[in-house]
């Protein structure tokens, strides 16, 4: 299988942010945001793959910054790593407000996407031919974080299995929460 280069996927939708978008705080909708990187995910996915692609983990979805209606919004993504049948692509939001010439990043996220065939199988996909300083250090980010999120599901995975609620309920007493007097009287 012949690899293909960063470059040959790289995909840029951009959209108008419109009032139905908004919620009550006149802000756009997280979910709205999340569709347009799920849908932009895709496209990079898929161009590379040459497949249809699903999306199986989203990493770093922290909204840093508020977008506006009436701003445009580009999401830029690009494949960041590939696996045998999945790929990691990067996306970066921007929010830009036309009338004042302003541009702000609104947040960056990792869409692991896997590649299906025709009887809903996972594929196998291209090798990412790396053609700049940037690809390399991408691709070796997106391993670092596949290395880190393995570690952290392995320890937590641990932890819950040691998490015994009779033994931790006491760690309870300093958090905002409160226990009723039912299931009070059932803990030990």
């Amino acid at each position: 299988m012949t690899a293909k280069p960063v470059s040959h996927s790289r995909t840029t939708l951009t959209e108008l942010m419109i009032p139905s978008y908004a919620n009550f705080g006149g802000k756009i909708h997280g979910g709205i945001l999340l569709s347009l990187m799920d849908k932009v995910a895709y496209a990079c996915a898929a161009k590379h793959a040459g497949q249809y692609c699903v999306t199986v983990s989203v990493d770093g979805v922290n909204f840093k910054q508020p977008v506006e209606v009436g701003e445009l919004v580009s999401l830029l993504a690009s494949v960041n790593y590939v696996g045998r049948t999945s790929l990691v692509v990067g996306i970066k939001v921007i929010a830009e407000n036309v009338k004042f010439g302003t541009v702000k990043h609104t947040n960056t996220s990792y869409f692991t996407m896997v590649a299906k065939d025709d009887d809903d199988r996972p594929t196998e996909v291209p090798p990412l031919l790396l053609e700049t300083t940037d690809d390399v250090r991408r691709f070796l980010e997106a391993m670092e974080r596949k290395h880190l999120r393995a570690a952290y599901s392995e320890g937590f995975d641990k932890a819950r299995t040691r998490l015994l609620l009779e033994e931790n309920v006491d760690k309870l007493t300093s958090e905002r929460c409160q226990i009723t007097d039912e299931l009070r009287n059932e803990l030990p």
